[in-house]
């Protein structure tokens, strides 16, 4: 294992001892229950902002290669504001991230018909999803050597279709100076329920306000994909990337193949060891000189380019359109429910379902790759 390896893993084992574990230096929030709120992390000039509609990450500032600070992430002015999103900027979507075919699936030989929301298929748990409830704030250290905060949901028996009752939290932590933790969890109380959260930020390392992301550079460390029907459903293959234009196994631009595709990239990758922590993307912005940096435990990673965003009026009235910014939601592969030969999101009473992600940010000089 190298030492960079090492290094991620004493920090997962760090964040998951500290997290199951509490912490006497932390708050609880005495907000009500039903009020939406904005919640920050900061340390140094790294700050990020969040609102307990959605568990969102609603600005992630940092510099770039000369000291200067941008929101590399898209969003609304207002916590509000998200409440009439269709886009999920920054959100925790599930109970099943992605799409679901035919808004239905069997489990132990029941049928559980779910609620459509795109076209025939349930996408990112269905109309109220996760990423559209408001989630209680249970602990929140803003600022100090690892600041953090935990927002959790209890997701009832049949919500959106599901079976059996659901304990869910997420907790944010900065580590270092510059690196975002999200440990994602989930508990089944009652049934066997299928699990698939994904945090579902767009991101624009050039500053939210920068433009498009096409001239980006994207590492991605997955030589396969699971390719998609029409509807965004898989068809239950998974083939390889090479020679196709999703190929990011050598760093390239993201628009550099882009005119063999429809609309841009919104694609399921199969990570390469898929039952581990590994590195998953690097994203380089060659005008800002930022990078980030991913690893996560999970099999596959849905990567977006924000094809369908037009017109959306953002912060500062800055208004976002196709390729504004990219999505790398790490996550099970789109569709298990209904492909036994992808990997199970299947979470029996008394599992807990286990979701790491770390985002490492840090700024070249310009010119250097």
């Amino acid at each position: 294992m190298g030492k960079i390896s090492l290094i991620l893993l004493l920090c997962i084992i760090f964040v998951v001892a500290f997290v199951e574990a509490g912490s006497s230096a932390s708050s609880s929030s005495d907000h009500h229950e039903d009020e939406i709120g904005v919640y920050q992390l900061k340390k140094g000039n790294f700050c990020i902002k969040f609102t307990n509609f959605g568990a969102t990450i609603i600005s992630l500032v940092l510099p770039d290669s000369q000291g200067k600070l941008a929101d590399v992430v898209l969003g609304f002015d207002s916590a509000e504001a998200y409440m009439n999103d269709t886009a999920n900027f920054g959100r925790i979507v599930g109970r099943v991230a992605n799409r679901i075919g035919g808004a239905q699936f069997t489990l132990n030989g029941t049928t559980y018909k779910l609620i459509p929301n795109d076209g025939n298929n349930t996408l990112h748990g269905g109309p109220k999803g996760f990423g559209q409830v408001i989630w209680k704030v249970r602990k929140h250290k803003q600022d100090g050597n690892s600041p953090y905060i935990t927002f959790t949901y209890q997701s009832s028996d049949g919500e959106q279709g599901f079976p059996g009752k659901l304990l869910v939290s997420v907790t944010y932590m900065i580590l270092g100076h510059t690196t975002l933790s999200v440990n994602m969890k989930a508990k089944a109380i009652n049934k066997a329920t299928p699990v698939n959260l994904a945090q579902h930020t767009y991101w624009n390392l050039g500053g939210h306000n920068s433009g498009d992301i096409l001239s980006n550079t994207l590492q991605l460390f997955a030589s396969h994909i699971t390719p998609v029907d029409a509807g965004l459903i898989p068809t239950g293959e998974i083939t390889p990337v090479k020679g196709t234009p999703y190929d990011f196994i050598s760093p390239h631009e993201v628009g550099s193949m882009m005119d063999k595709l429809p609309h841009g990239y919104d694609i399921n990758y199969v990570l390469d060891e898929p039952h581990k922590m590994k590195k998953v993307a690097m994203v380089h912005d060659g005008k800002s000189g930022r990078v980030m940096e991913l690893w996560t435990n999970k099999p596959g990673v849905q990567f977006y380019t924000a094809n369908y965003l037009k017109d959306v009026k953002g912060k500062g009235g800055f208004v976002y359109g196709p390729h504004a910014a990219l999505c790398l939601e790490t996550q099970g592969f789109p569709d298990s429910v209904n492909h036994p030969n992808f990997p199970s999101q299947i979470v029996y009473p008394g599992e807990t379902y286990k979701h790491f992600m770390l985002f490492k940010f840090t700024a070249k000089q310009v010119g250097n790759m």
